[in-house]
């Protein structure tokens, strides 16, 4: 059962422990929440073992979230995977191709995260790994008068690896579940000073309102809505409370909340919206003549680009690859039309002069 008593201190947020940017870092744009797990309550909100199953059901859709033996994922737990998520989608928008299977330090992620350096935050990670590995998701689809029921984890397998008895890295294999939102791009920028917010429940209200609320000016929800869409089992009465301690400083990341007399929870931005939202963009070693030689009959250069985005994520290529391969195969269509046909009535394919095309191709998109 997840109590949230409020702690009077002088600042509700974790100290900004590392006074590192994150988005200045090498390896990362930002980091990224999947919109999945932010709609639905897939994440305990208890500081300790939950052994309970949850259970959903709307419009037909059953969603249960099953523990293992070391109980339930955590939103502490979670964020793993936002860092996952950041790193692939930093190497994505980069052109680099990516894989389910990533290894990452120990020391980067505690840094990354905002969290103490020290043996008992090693130790949480591999608990936070197990339960992250051994927590299953069951969801049925009726589709066509058919009803088909899956279940899946949250990631299929880590390991990790230690030299003199210490953690140095560790090496992570995600579900399929959670990488196809990579791929297809469904997820969102968080701010990092999320990693600051000391209560489950003010983690998972600040996600509610970067999912619903976005870059709009305001969301608003009733009160036994929101406790729904939280996933807690506490009284309404207690969310209330702390709904409204929230408010008298109003410390959540981005957004303002406020309720009223009819329990009429409000979420609104504190300012601008930091990213407009922009078009898909190809690298900057892609030139315009390149898109231009790319595009199909009636395409315009933005659907071109989305297309080459699209082609890259499905087959697991980087975008100059892909657009290396594309130009290359083009070059040698058009270079057929022309070529002497064989006895056979066929043009021959010269293995040689392709491969010839493609580097000189690649030399000239760097």
């Amino acid at each position: 059962m997840v109590f949230d008593i409020p702690i009077l201190m002088s600042d509700p947020l974790l100290p900004n422990r590392h006074k590192k940017d994150f988005f200045t870092c090498d390896v990362f744009d930002s980091f990224k929440d999947d919109i999945a797990s932010m709609e639905h309550p897939v994440f305990s909100l208890s500081k300790t073992p939950e052994h309970r199953m949850l259970v959903y059901e709307r419009d037909g859709v059953t969603i249960k979230i099953k523990p293992s033996y070391t109980g339930l994922a955590t939103i502490f737990d979670k964020d793993i995977l936002l860092y996952l998520a950041g790193a692939l989608m930093s190497a994505k928008n980069n052109g680099l191709a990516i894989s389910k299977t990533i290894r990452f330090t120990t020391y980067d992620y505690i840094v990354s995260t905002n969290k103490a350096l020290g043996g008992v935050q090693y130790k949480q990670l591999q608990e936070g790994l197990e339960r992250l590995n051994g927590t299953l998701i069951q969801t049925n689809v009726k589709t066509n008068g058919k009803e088909i029921t899956k279940e899946f984890g949250l990631i299929e397998s880590w390991e990790v690896i230690k030299e003199d008895g210490k953690s140095t890295s560790i090496e992570v294999t995600l579900s399929d579940w959670f990488y196809n939102s990579i791929l297809g791009n469904a997820v969102l920028t968080i701010d990092k000073d999320y990693f600051r917010l000391r209560k489950p429940t003010e983690r998972r209200l600040y996600e509610l309102a970067r999912k619903h609320c976005g870059n709009q000016v305001a969301w608003k929800i009733k009160l036994e809505n929101l406790k729904e869409k939280l996933g807690i089992i506490s009284q309404t009465k207690l969310l209330r409370f702390n709904i409204k301690k929230i408010a008298e400083t109003n410390y959540l990341p981005e957004y303002n909340i406020s309720i009223d007399e009819d329990d009429v929870v409000m979420f609104f931005r504190k300012a601008q919206a930091k990213e407009p939202v922009k078009p898909a963009q190809l690298p900057y070693h892609v030139s315009k003549s390149d898109i231009a030689k790319l595009a199909h009959r009636g395409e315009t250069a933005q659907d071109t680009v989305n297309r080459i985005m699209k082609l890259a994520a499905q087959k697991g290529m980087s975008i100059k690859s892909v657009v290396v391969e594309l130009i290359a195969d083009s070059e040698v269509k058009r270079s057929q039309v022309n070529a002497p046909e064989s006895k056979a009535g066929t043009k021959p394919i010269d293995k040689a002069r392709i491969q010839a095309l493609r580097d000189a191709i690649a030399g000239k998109i760097k």
